[in-house]
């Protein structure tokens, strides 16, 4: 049986004391940069308040909980054959997912600083479009489009 993986604690971020907004630094940083990384998401979170006149707080969780997938398909070896199985998603993972997708859309565009792309991915997640929205919705039709192979999920 599989031991239960050891997880250190993660220690809330020092502006809005926030663990999700502390997980999401850790995700944008690179190379043990969290200056920059901090930087980058605070700087994106004062785009949003002048541009939206919220709480930039509010808005991130909005996109997080639009972004978030509930299904998701694993390949499943079933007989010499490969099954693309549709699985739900647990907490911890549609958390991941969505801030993974939210930056990769946020990278996606070109031509402006990331403090800017990642406020803008933000901003349409929230408002239900975007790429992090495209790519959930890709998921969940994959999971849609096999769901004939449901049975396999054990």
């Amino acid at each position: 049986m599989k031991k239960k993986i050891k997880r250190h604690p993660i220690i809330p971020d020092p502006v809005y004391s926030n663990i999700t907004i502390a997980r999401f630094i850790n995700q944008i940083m690179r190379r043990g940069k969290k200056t920059i990384a901090r930087k980058i998401v605070y700087n994106a979170f004062d785009i949003i308040k002048e541009k939206t006149k919220k709480e930039p707080l509010e808005v991130f969780e909005l996109a997080l909980r639009n972004v978030s997938p509930l299904l998701e398909v694993k390949s499943k070896r079933v007989g010499g054959a490969t099954y693309q199985v549709p699985v739900e998603v647990k907490g911890e993972r549609k958390m991941a997912l969505a801030m993974r997708w939210i930056i990769l859309g946020a990278k996606s565009k070109k031509g402006k600083p990331m403090r800017e792309k990642l406020a803008a991915e933000l901003m349409d997640a929230a408002n239900n479009t975007g790429w992090a929205i495209k790519k959930k919705s890709d998921t969940h039709r994959m999971a849609e489009a096999n769901r004939a192979f449901a049975h396999f999920a054990w």
